[in-house]
């Protein structure tokens, strides 16, 4: 290793390029077995963003299961889940069942016919998608959502794996409706009742849900049915059978999403509207659940009747298996600070998740040994671990309103700073607004620092991971709360001496664009900020969103039209006056969660003022970018226009051009 060369921050050749960000990284997910083989999930971005299904081949190395074009992916409520998983009948080979993209059918592929091809499961030409897909018997159980001109239902649904149904909608057999939003369908061990989660507008579902149980008539359906626990301010998640008459599920009532058991009686009137009590398994002030954006998200797996996998969640996940009988947790020491648990097979189960030094993929976690071995990681190459910066937890603000946030600061082997400067920073602002972030070995965040520019990954009141109070601080307070404890996390590292007060950027995607927007207007803290498909104003927005997230501003800000003013008041599109840095907005043109109409009203406002700025918007892309060639442009566009703004020259990208 040859002595490291004096270079200002910013300027540091890295061997982390835009192009190994897009062709080497392919989010990981969604395992399941399949005979005496591991399938998986695989975002391709080198194929324009399809969503394969993958095994280990003959030499070890990952083939097909689903060949292109074909795209394993779901739209109900935009954001999908379960939009695959591995079926069969009894001792025959595994069958993948699957939602294509391109027309929303379900099809079936029988993987160990030479040649096969994909058929149909369900009809085309219709308004129809589904998700959460799992198989019961010969049917798969999903929950479909139906499209009738400005129409929108949604119910649970069997769908015959015969393929009966793919010529015949009148095949697929509706269990239950009865709500507008329905998830986790569970049907019980003995076949004769299935358990469900409902809500309705404007509760978004970590706001308030029911625990639904129903009995299954002969003709497979549900006439009638009870609601065992939640409320419009309670939030219930994942129901899974105990036996026939008991339902582990997690409920947020205490202030922390925990797990719980309810118990009732086998010949329980289905009609009944009294809820039955709930008893806490293991009561603590950790989160045992989260937020359900994605349809078949599982915070916990049954082991058997006395024992829960779990995962224990304040700012970084802790997996524990819980005695259902005495409530004691015993720890399991896997070195990853995010875990999701998927598929289990005997003392095998397959887990998702990584760190800041542990790529995050596919693994499998021997329940015996503990040993963790890995399946398939998102990223082929990964750097030199001497150019990964380190995740250091810091929380800012004050111990009445802390926020919580993940400082990376810049690492690279070779290169120097001057005595006395301080390094920029990027403070990366989370979607959702209802999501969280965790410490990752995230290529995104090593491009960044291994230049020379910090990162602080912020989780700003409105968080997932730190219980429902810390949450519930954005509650009206959309583009107040998170707009404060982000500038004051930035400032806080600016006080510390860690970052450069003066080249202070922010960037965030979705409702972290909003954040980035809001930002910027109403506060001189940022030298300039990146908006990824942000929201820039909300009445139109309200107007021109999805279902799903059509009454989420109901909480985040006010109902309509009572909060009218206030949708006016806090648009950083009514606020462009109080803009005074250059804005990079980045735009994906079939976005249907934020439409286009946002960026671009907000790039007229900018040109209109005379601000700098650069727009670019790119065909094919929806909400998140996929394709290697969008990754690449907007990830080299961005360091280009910290370095025109921040006052250092980036290596090896193309210039960015700006208007104004």
């Amino acid at each position: 290793m040859t002595d490291s060369r004096i270079a200002p921050y910013g300027t540091w050749t890295s061997p982390i390029s835009a192009e190994s960000l897009a062709s080497s990284g392919h989010p990981v997910g969604g395992g399941a077995y399949a005979g005496d083989e591991v399938w998986w999930q695989e975002l391709r971005p080198t194929e324009g963003g399809r969503l394969s299904i993958r095994r280990a081949g003959a030499d070890g190395e990952p083939v097909d299961v689903l060949p292109a074009p074909w795209n394993a992916r779901t739209r109900v409520h935009e954001y999908g889940g379960g939009a695959w998983t591995v079926a069969g009948l009894a001792d025959g080979p595994p069958v993948l069942v699957f939602a294509n993209f391109d027309d929303q059918r379900v099809y079936r592929l029988d993987v160990d016919t030479v040649d096969a091809v994909p058929s149909p499961l369900t009809p085309g030409g219709l308004a129809v998608r589904f998700a959460e897909l799992q198989q019961h018997g010969a049917e798969i159980i999903a929950v479909r959502e139906t499209h009738t001109g400005s129409e929108l239902t949604r119910d649970i649904v069997a769908i015959p794996l015969d393929g009966s149904a793919a010529s015949d909608a009148g095949r697929i057999r509706s269990i239950v409706s009865g709500s507008h939003f329905l998830a986790s369908p569970r049907i019980s061990p003995d076949g004769t009742k299935i358990a469900w989660i409902a809500w309705e507008h404007p509760q978004m579902p970590w706001d308030g849900t029911e625990l639904r149980v129903g009995a299954l008539d002969e003709a497979g359906q549900v006439r009638e049915w009870r609601t065992l626990a939640g409320s419009t301010t309670e939030s219930v998640l994942q129901p899974e059978w105990r036996g026939d008459d008991a339902l582990f599920v997690i409920s947020d009532r205490t202030g922390w999403w925990n797990l719980y058991l309810a118990e009732f009686n086998s010949a329980f009137a289905s009609s009944g509207t009294e809820p039955v009590e709930l008893r806490p398994l293991h009561a603590a002030s950790f989160d045992f659940g989260g937020a359900l954006w994605m349809l078949g998200t599982t915070w916990y797996t049954v082991l058997d009747a006395d024992r829960l996998l779990t995962v224990r969640t304040f700012g970084t996940d802790q997996a524990a298996i819980l005695d259902v009988q005495t409530g004691e947790l015993t720890e399991l020491p896997l070195e990853i600070d995010s875990v999701s648990f998927g598929a289990r097979r005997g003392d095998r189960i397959l887990v998702t998740g990584g760190s800041a030094v542990l790529a995050s993929g596919l693994r499998e976690l021997d329940l015996q040994t503990r040993a963790l071995t890995d399946i398939r990681l998102s990223v082929d190459d990964l750097p030199d671990r001497q150019y990964l910066p380190t995740a250091v937890a810091r929380t800012f603000g004050t111990d009445e309103r802390p926020v919580h946030t993940f400082v990376y600061e810049p690492a690279n082997p070779d290169f120097t700073a001057p005595d006395g400067e301080r390094p920029p920073f990027v403070a990366f602002v989370h979607g959702g607004p209802t999501s969280r972030t965790v410490p990752a070995l995230d290529p995104a965040i090593a491009y960044f620092t291994s230049r020379g520019i910090g990162v602080v990954d912020i989780n700003y009141g409105g968080s997932t991971g730190y219980g429902r109070e810390y949450r519930d601080r954005l509650r009206g307070q959309w583009g107040v709360v998170d707009v404060d404890d982000t500038v004051a996390a930035v400032r806080g590292l600016a006080e510390a001496g860690i970052a450069d007060g003066d080249r202070l950027a922010i960037r965030g995607g979705s409702a972290g664009g909003w954040t980035v927007l809001a930002s910027l207007t109403q506060s001189d803290v940022f030298a300039c900020g990146a908006s990824y498909f942000g929201v820039a104003e909300l009445t139109l927005f309200a107007a021109e969103t999805h279902d799903f997230e059509s009454h989420y501003l109901d909480g985040l800000v006010g109902p309509l039209p009572e909060a009218a003013a206030l949708y006016e008041q806090r648009a950083p599109l009514n606020n462009v006056d109080g803009l005074s840095c250059p804005v990079l907005l980045l735009q994906g043109l079939d976005d249907k969660v934020v439409p286009p109409s946002q960026a671009e009203r907000f790039r007229d406002a900018l040109e209109a003022k005379g601000l700098r700025y650069a727009y670019l918007a790119y065909e094919g892309e929806s909400h998140g970018f996929r394709r290697a060639s969008t990754i690449i442009s907007a990830t080299e566009a961005e360091l280009s226009f910290y370095g025109q703004v921040m006052g250092f020259v980036p290596v090896d990208v193309p210039v960015l051009e700006m208007k104004g």
